[in-house]
């Protein structure tokens, strides 16, 4: 089995849309969106999702104020400013955890005199099983004002790769997050081969140049294509240049292209239209294969 791990040092290079073409391109694989905070691949693939399973992570304080005996000794201690006062009809004073603003970390908890404070394990999202037309995907959704740690990455990493196995697919597709954080880290770890999607523009030189340090550091195969390359042609070359100075290879270049958009507006892969940028992912999914 083969895992190719499709990444960009920022976001909105257009990795998401190369993805969803290589994965038309390959006919049959399975596809993971690992993009969890923004995911968006099944805008372009659609899904028809079959099971759907919960993500619990982290921990929620929660005040019962039938224990509460209004010391306030909650408030002080709490340094996220998690702990709001207000008064009931009456004018005496209620403590109460505002959930979008506490982390968890149990302190209220552990030195609250009457011991009124729960810590509960909270849902930080779901993950999903799902079939599309290129064959099956597994994609995630995080709740809201959940934080991503990497861990419903590795999740969707992981059962993406069992289906894989179960369905006797060689190609797993991981469209990753942008970035070199904690979901990028997860995303790329043991994958055979990291394709990085930038673009010809200072910030995207810029940001590649870390992409690509992540992946020596983690001894990741690198390759490097240059999205809407023909904005800037000379930037286009040197960001190719260095890739190779930084042991990655250039594979592809795809031009600037009205058709993308259109393919998106009619929820198409680009390589699914008679777009001109079509024939470059063509010779991209070619040279990845060779």
């Amino acid at each position: 089995m083969r895992e190719v791990a499709v990444i960009s040092g920022k976001g909105g290079t257009g990795k998401t849309s190369v993805t969803a073409a290589l994965a038309v391109l390959a006919g049959r694989c399975v596809v993971a969106d690992c993009d969890v905070d923004a995911a968006d691949l099944h805008l372009l693939l659609a899904p028809s999702r079959s099971a759907r399973h919960e993500v619990a992570g982290g921990h929620l304080a929660a005040i019962r104020p039938e224990a509460c005996n209004g010391c306030g000794e909650c408030a002080s201690l709490c340094r996220f400013d998690a702990v709001r006062v207000s008064a009931d009809t009456a004018g005496a004073t209620q403590y109460a955890v505002d959930p979008l603003a506490c982390e968890g970390c149990g302190v209220c908890v552990r030195f609250c005199p009457e011991s009124a404070i729960d810590l509960t394990e909270t849902v930080c999202g779901a993950w999903m099983e799902s079939e599309t037309r290129c064959g099956a995907m597994v994609h995630a959704r995080l709740a809201v004002a959940a934080e991503n740690s990497g861990k419903l990455v590795s999740i969707v990493r992981h059962e993406a790769r069992r289906v894989a196995e179960e369905l006797g697919e060689d190609l797993v597709l991981v469209d990753g997050p942008p970035g070199i954080g904690c979901p990028v880290i997860a995303a790329v770890t043991g994958a055979d081969l990291v394709l990085i999607v930038t673009e010809p523009t200072v910030a995207g030189a810029h940001d590649l140049d870390r992409v690509l340090a992540l992946a020596n550091h983690f001894r990741i195969p690198a390759a490097v294509c240059v999205n809407k390359w023909d904005l800037d042609p000379e930037m286009a070359a040197q960001i190719e240049e260095r890739a190779r100075a930084a042991g990655a290879r250039a594979v592809g270049r795809i031009r600037y292209d009205g058709g993308v958009t259109a393919a998106q507006i009619a929820g198409l892969t680009v390589v699914e239209t008679a777009a001109a940028a079509a024939d470059d992912l063509r010779r991209l999914w070619q040279r990845l294969n060779e």
